[in-house]
């Protein structure tokens, strides 16, 4: 047992070094735990910003008015004023994300009560601002005319009033999701990255040849290769935790990072293991990464980080226990975002205890039998 233990310690040094030599998986690593984390929490705005803004003022009253210089930085550029046959070659060629028409008479049917309406033109095809800025065109709206209404004066009280209070993340700051969530999907991805190269790189170079002469075995090698590479990926994941997320981007971390790296060793348990399966199907790199994108795309897209699981079909939902980003996903954003400990998480961490136990048993069968 000694000499195993040993075997399997040495071999697992010899794919560090391995690693060491290797610039561009090194490259790889230093990139997507450090820029590429930064990139996704910044890359999309928090809120609408500098969205470009025309209005079609046919009414020309005080209240059209009000409503057009009601529309300023930084959620808007400052409103331009056109005319209507204008509007269809400007949002051709794509100056305005929306243009706002304010009808003959507004002011006066909304004085009467006849409920006059406003046309909203929305360029659709940028999607990042015209879903959000409807919403506050219509909200921005709505209060301009409640306010002239009134005479500037506060409106009636509603009979009831709902007090909104948001848990996590009281700003709904998009950087602190999406940092994390990109964490997660990122540990997931470089984990069988690694562990497939190795074994693919051990195979190309002819030295896997030169172990199975030496008195090791399938399942040493096996161990040895997902030890040192998941060490690889929790050192770089918690470095990119505590120093780009929470350091960098203001992340607060809620919950406790010595329970999350614990989970993490669960999880790179089983997806080391799945990134030695892929390896032995795969005959080259070339191969490996399109079984990569086969097998890790669904995973991340339904593991719950991007929709949540009770969105999802029964069946997809039934299928995706089976998948370790599943229970990744879930006990990682319980334990970062909402602070959760062990008598929350305990179930997820069993579950992936259970599916790695059975990937790596598979994988040790299915490696003895390939490199027999």
């Amino acid at each position: 047992m000694k000499q195993k233990i040993k075997n399997i310690v040495q071999l697992g040094i010899k794919e560090l070094r391995g690693l060491l030599r290797d610039p561009l998986l090194l490259g790889l690593i230093l990139y997507t735990f450090t820029v590429g984390v930064y990139i996704a929490a910044t890359a999309t705005p928090d809120s609408i910003s500098n969205a470009a803004l025309a209005i079609v003022d046919e009414d020309d009253s005080q209240l059209s008015r009000r409503i057009a210089d009601a529309f300023f930085p930084p959620m808007f550029l400052p409103a331009e004023r056109i005319s209507r046959p204008e509007i269809d070659p400007n949002m051709d060629n794509g100056k305005y994300t929306f243009v706002l028409v304010i009808p003959y008479d507004f002011q006066k049917d909304v004085l009467a009560g006849n409920q006059p309406e406003i046309q909203l033109n929305v360029d659709a095809t940028r999607m990042s601002q015209a879903f959000t800025g409807s919403g506050y065109i219509q909200q921005i709206v709505m209060d301009e005319v409640n306010s002239f209404l009134n005479r500037g004066d506060p409106a009636s009280p509603l009979p009831v009033e709902i007090v909104t209070r948001k848990r996590f993340n009281p700003n709904l700051t998009q950087s602190w999701f999406g940092s994390v969530m990109e964490l997660i999907n990122n540990i997931t991805m470089l984990a069988i990255i690694l562990t497939g190269a190795a074994l693919i790189r051990e195979r190309e170079h002819g030295t896997l040849e030169h172990l199975l002469v030496m008195p090791v075995t399938a399942f040493e090698i096996m161990v040895s290769k997902v030890w040192s590479m998941a060490l690889v990926v929790m050192l770089a994941a918690g470095l990119s935790l505590l120093f780009v997320i929470h350091g960098m981007l203001q992340v607060p971390v809620e919950g406790s990072v010595p329970l999350f790296m614990l989970g993490m060793a669960l999880h790179l348990f089983a997806v080391t293991s799945m990134g030695i399966f892929l390896a032995t199907i795969a005959q080259n790199m070339p191969q490996l990464g399109m079984l990569l994108i086969l097998v890790l795309m669904p995973m991340q897209m339904l593991s719950g980080g991007v929709t949540p699981m009770e969105s999802m079909p029964q069946g997809v939902r039934l299928v995706m226990q089976a998948a370790p980003t599943t229970h990744f996903v879930e006990f990682s954003q319980a334990i970062l975002y909402r602070g959760a400990g062990l008598d929350v998480v305990w179930k997820p961490f069993l579950w992936l205890l259970a599916i790695g136990s059975v990937l790596f048993v598979l994988t040790w069968f299915r490696f003895r039998k390939t490199v027999a």
